[in-house]
């Protein structure tokens, strides 16, 4: 029963890892917040599902209790890093912080299957290398100096590397770690940031190529290091990042070409001067010429990926564990072994929708260095993959590089951790960027909304003194309350309005002296306005200013006023005199 358990999860871990890899890659084109919001729960449910399925699985064939607790902890890990995400940066990316714990979901599970007791330490870094993280988005954010020290990032990742090449341990032909209080640290990881901040802030305002010069100087300082403590994958990482970051800056796609030839003629280079490059590439021609020697490496890589075929074995189905290194350089040979070519496949694509979303959130973010940077980290991350999938599967030559949250190693995965809370900072600037280029188009909107309104309300006023309003002389009838009275329709009059009745002036003026005109009765004025104050004239603001006076209105009063209409009003009302 447990064995049909085993074989149908493998068809399952596949259909979750395919629905998680459409979700995130379909997402890297939603704009739309509320769709968002979707793929994201969708993501994190999916994510949960394939935690929960595979570590039953593998409790189910061991009947090991440490799996339990490996996969509850990564579980409680994953949504607890979504939660603090949502709460102390409510503009973080959490579809970033989604593919990256599902990175780490596949790469806990093949650790677990190799080894429990390397998992559950990887399972503490994490933990602990993720909350130092958390403060580092806000740091990117706030700290507006980091960009304003290029020369300080270069010597610091200089004398890092010296340090690990003249005290450092020797492994695999290269020196690569340094031991500090039984810890070992692998520089080479950590300077790879300062790095990309170096050629950022070189270039962020001058690109120049006196600027470009001194920039490669620096840069070729550090790849020197790493050439002659035969770091070579390092070595590659450091200077395609070099060149991708000199092009975007420069826009000139001349410099990639010469660095490309620069790349090959360093290759040769190495190849003639370092005997384990010389290994690497023979193994890579032909592995099988010494099998149990230089080349058993790649040859039980290659049988683990084609003993698991298309869907794999089913977790602890297979034989990863006789796949020389296989926690760290050949984890996706491991992986295709017991969870499918497919499955690889779709790992491919995972990786690659993380590098999609990196290079989405330099190409939005307007200041230089923080474009530099993304785009320089997003490139790092993507061609270490490419090394590490590519070493696996002898498309090119093994580097030695770990693949990046999947494959075991501390300092690998705090680097990563870091590179992505750098991202996360950078993605927040992005947003914030974005609401302050949203209230500077609102801020225009209602000045040009303002001025349209100025311009309309001065087209009619200028209207109402081109019409003219006639006033004309004509014998007065007096009332019994000894008033002129301008006759009004009682249905024209709006309720809560009357119509003003003024004092006459004497019949022999000849001159109609009161106007009816309906306002609200707060705001009535009894004062009189004679007929005679009201003239024609050339200058239409003389005209408003004549009917203002005329309807003694206040200048505050006269901008809520439809001065169309009550210029009609008006004209009117001394025809109806007339009339009468």
């Amino acid at each position: 029963m447990i064995q049909i358990f085993v074989q149908i999860s493998r068809y399952l871990l596949i259909a979750l890892m395919g629905l998680y890899t459409l979700n995130a890659v379909f997402l890297t084109t939603i704009e739309d917040t509320e769709r968002r919001k979707a793929f994201v729960n969708r993501e994190t449910f999916l994510m949960i599902m394939f935690d929960l399925l595979a570590f039953a699985v593998m409790f189910l064939q061991t009947g090991d209790i440490t799996l339990l607790m490996i996969g509850g902890g990564l579980m409680i890990y994953t949504l607890l890093i979504q939660l603090l995400y949502r709460i102390i940066y409510r503009k973080a990316s959490i579809a970033l912080v989604n593919t990256m714990c599902m990175l780490l979901s596949v790469g806990f599970v093949i650790q677990s299957r190799l080894g429990t007791d390397t998992a559950f330490k990887q399972l503490i870094i994490v933990v602990f290398a993720s909350l130092f993280c958390l403060i580092i988005p806000v740091f990117v954010r706030k700290v507006k100096v980091m960009r304003k020290m290029p020369l300080l990032y270069a010597v610091l990742g200089i004398l890092l590397l010296m340090g690990v090449f003249v005290l450092g341990r020797v492994s695999g032909g290269a020196n690569l770690s340094l031991n500090i209080g039984g810890i070992s640290f692998q520089f080479s990881e950590f300077v790879k940031i300062t790095f990309v901040f170096f050629i950022a802030g070189m270039l962020q305002k001058d690109t120049g190529f006196k600027q470009v010069c001194i920039v490669t100087v620096l840069a070729a300082i550090h790849v020197l290091i790493l050439v002659v403590s035969k770091d070579l994958g390092a070595a590659l990482i450091y200077f395609v990042a070099y060149i991708v970051m000199v092009c975007v800056a420069t826009r000139q796609p001349g410099y990639a070409v010469v660095g490309l030839g620069g790349m090959s003629a360093a290759s040769v280079l190495a190849y003639k001067l370092f005997a384990h490059v010389r290994v690497r590439v023979q193994v890579w021609q032909d592995p099988f010429a010494d099998y149990e020697g230089t080349g058993y490496q790649v040859v039980q890589a290659l049988f683990g990926v084609c003993a698991g075929g298309w869907f794999g074995t089913g977790l602890f189905a297979g034989h990863p564990e006789m796949i020389p290194v296989a926690l760290e350089d050949f984890t996706f040979a491991a992986i295709c072994e017991e969870l499918g070519i497919i499955f690889g496949i779709l790992l491919i694509f995972l990786c690659m929708s993380m590098y999609l979303q990196i290079v989405m959130i330099s190409t939005k973010l307007s200041n230089a260095f923080y474009r530099l940077v993304a785009i320089g980290l997003g490139t790092e991350y993507a061609f270490q993959v490419f090394l590490t999938i590519g070493g696996n599967t002898k498309f090119i030559p093994m580097t030695g590089i770990t693949l990046p949250l999947v494959s075991y190693g501390g300092s690998s995965i705090m680097c990563t951790l870091i590179m992505l809370a750098i991202i996360q900072g950078l993605y927040m600037i992005r947003e914030d960027e974005d609401e302050d280029r949203a209230l500077l188009e609102e801020i225009i909107r209602r000045q040009n909304q303002k001025e349209q309104e100025m311009e309309r309300r001065q087209r009619q006023r200028r209207a109402s003194g081109a019409f003219g309003t006639r006033m004309l002389r004509s014998p007065g009838r007096q009332d019994n309350a000894g008033t002129h009275i301008l006759r009004k329709r009682d249905e024209e009059a709006a309720p809560g309005t009357h119509i003003l009745r003024q004092p006459a002036k004497s019949p022999e003026d000849g001159t109609m002296v009161s106007i009816g005109q309906r306002r609200p009765q707060k705001n009535v004025n009894k004062d009189a306005a004679t007929a005679s104050d009201y003239k024609k004239t050339a200058n239409p603001e003389e005209r408003l200013r004549e009917l203002q006076k005329l309807s003694k209105l206040s200048a505050a009063e006269s901008e809520n006023v439809d001065l169309d209409d009550l210029s009609k009003k008006l004209e009117d009302e001394a025809e109806k005199s007339l009339n009468y």
